[in-house]
């Protein structure tokens, strides 16, 4: 199960709105408690794919390691990852599947339909070995109190 707070959630829907007819692209980053992975904040990414942006995306690695260096000076992990999909259904493709290699991992996308976020869907990363991993739907929790003190 992927947790994550109202505004966290929010933000990268709204990353999704702001880069269409483009896919957006991010980093979860957090804990994992057991079977939750808990988000605590997320890293807007710039979509370096230049062939064809509009259905891919890339992270550069050097971003993707500033981020995860970042995080793990806050106390978090990588936990995930989340991308747009411009016109298109909040289900991960082919081309997602193949592109996934961080087990354990949940994969966020967001159907934007004409700049609007619509939906928004999980998949965690299973297997251990890239000829038999799945994407399998996952339950999202939005946590209204988390991040309140």
């Amino acid at each position: 199960m992927l947790r994550i707070s109202r505004s966290n959630y929010d933000s990268l829907r709204r990353h999704g709105e702001a880069t269409y007819p483009y896919e957006s692209c991010g980093v979860l980053l957090g804990q994992v408690n057991g079977d939750v992975r808990v988000v605590t904040s997320v890293a807007r990414c710039g979509n370096t794919r230049k062939d064809s942006p509009q259905n891919r995306y890339n992270i550069d690695p050097k971003e993707l390691i500033r981020i995860q260096r970042g995080g793990r000076e806050r106390g978090e992990d990588i936990v995930g990852f989340y991308h747009s999909h411009p016109d298109h259904p909040a289900r991960w493709s082919p081309t997602d599947l193949a592109e996934a290699h961080w087990f354990g991992c949940s994969y966020v996308i967001t159907s934007v339909e004409k700049g609007r976020a619509v939906t928004t869907n999980s998949f965690e990363l299973t297997g251990s070995e890239e000829n038999g991993k799945k994407l399998v739907d996952e339950e999202v929790e939005i946590d209204l109190f988390m991040g309140r003190t």
